[in-house]
């Protein structure tokens, strides 16, 4: 048959170009090899026997159930062979990480690697109000429950800051917001909008702990709903105000404006306006922190190998990752001078590995909360994000700024006010 030939003929391929540790089985009981298992098998250099011949065992081993995912299998986009998994086309077994592998491996061995110019002309998005809260609601209000059992306690869904890299998620979720509010020299009194709130962990934080006024918006009703509850149970409600609002219909001033994972959901041709309006937002004499993924792509191409639009269409509608370059732009024609950029990528690695192994140790709890396909999607996103930061398909940027055009000498001297607590902005 004309698949056989053509299943032989992509599997060789593969297995002389790469090599993996994997097998794809068939509904009637066919198997191909993508690699000689007579060695190491996992990513981990662990082995495992395959039958009373003790031959080495597959890493990893592609069940596919139906001959409907095989157009997706023979187009190993990571978009189609995360298709062919959520919808059920197929089964995959073994360590979860090791599927990881695969999968990029396949795609890397199968495709050509698109241009991030080519991508860049295909994933531009309109951005209205509209749209951006339905994208929001498509992927906050899946259910709190559904982000309690894989987030801290706190419900931070950011990357975290492992300042030692031993630190649990809560412990290093804490120390992201502490670094953040310490960045802007949050002072008792002075007035902080959070752009992209969330559950509410960031202004909860400036107002016990930094003694801040706080206003917090965010486009997810469950969001603000928790975070309104969240804040109320604190006693803070003389201190904060939770508001289901989109950030460009914010009016006011503020000293401090914070924008946590939300500037990816604004899009890259919007990006200059974005800034502008939080330059309009923020007081002369103000600072401003934007946190937020980026392309590591220098054309701005998003993910590699299809991920990006795996993303698009079962996880987050619409989003698009700008490179650091075109954020640091963006934000000069925006009016806003960046006076501190840090990379987080080797954080949020870490903070995605501890998200996927949460999810997988509480897969019997969620699969009580989400369907099937929704149950997989999240398996393969989490996990698949932690392989891309960890492989520089992605990072994260935390860029401090101020209104541009002021003077040299109200810039701190050094970093070193960030780690010690003294005083450094408005310095003669």
């Amino acid at each position: 048959m004309l698949w056989e030939n053509k299943l032989a003929q992509w599997s060789a391929g593969v297995r002389a170009r790469a090599n993996l540790p994997a097998r794809l089985t068939l509904w009637d009981g066919k198997s191909y090899d993508f690699g000689e298992f007579s060695g190491a098998t996992g990513a981990d250099g662990g082995k495992g026997a395959d039958g009373a011949n003790g031959a080495f065992a597959p890493a990893v081993t592609l069940h596919v159930k139906t001959p409907a995912a095989l157009s997706l299998m023979l187009q190993p986009t990571l978009d189609n062979l995360g298709e062919a998994y959520v919808k059920s086309k197929i089964d995959i077994e073994g360590k979860l990480s090791d599927v990881i592998d695969i999968a990029y491996g396949l795609a890397k061995t199968s495709i050509d690697k698109p241009s991030g110019a080519l991508q860049n002309m295909a994933r531009y998005f309109a951005h209205t109000k509209s749209s951006d809260k339905k994208s929001i609601e498509y992927h906050y209000d899946v259910s709190n429950e559904f982000y309690q059992l894989f987030l801290d306690a706190n419900m931070v869904y950011s990357c975290a800051y492992f300042e030692n890299g031993d630190e649990d998620l809560g412990t290093a979720q804490l120390k992201k917001i502490d670094h953040i509010l310490t960045k802007i020299e949050l002072k008792p009194g002075q007035t902080l909008l959070d752009i992209g709130c969330g559950w509410g962990a960031l202004v909860i934080r400036a107002a016990q702990k930094f003694g801040a006024r706080c206003v917090g918006v965010t486009l997810s009703q469950n969001q603000f709903d928790l975070a309104t509850e969240r804040v109320r149970a604190a006693g803070l409600q003389d201190r904060i105000e939770i508001r289901l609002q989109d950030y460009r219909d914010v009016t006011g001033q503020f000293d401090r404006i914070t924008s946590v994972g939300m500037f990816e959901h604004v899009g890259r041709k919007n990006l200059p306006e974005y800034f502008r309006r939080v330059q309009q937002l923020l007081a002369e004499d103000g600072v401003v922190m934007n946190h937020g993924i980026t392309s590591s792509d220098p054309e701005g191409g998003g993910v590699s190998y299809g991920g990006g639009d795996f993303i698009d269409r079962y996880v987050f509608p619409n989003g698009e990752l700008p490179h650091i370059s075109l954020a640091l732009q963006a934000m000069q024609q925006g009016g806003l001078e960046a006076f501190d950029v840090e990379n987080l990528r080797r954080h949020y690695a870490q903070t995605l590995r501890c998200w996927s192994d949460a999810y997988e140790a509480n897969a019997e709890k969620l699969h009580t909360l989400v369907d099937e396909e929704k149950f997989r999607i999240w398996r393969v996103y989490l996990a698949g994000c932690a392989y891309a930061f960890e492989n520089d398909d992605v990072a994260i940027y935390q860029i401090v700024g101020r209104k541009a055009g002021r003077a040299a000498k109200t810039l701190p001297w050094s970093r070193r006010y960030i780690y010690d607590g003294t005083s450094a902005l408005n310095a003669s």
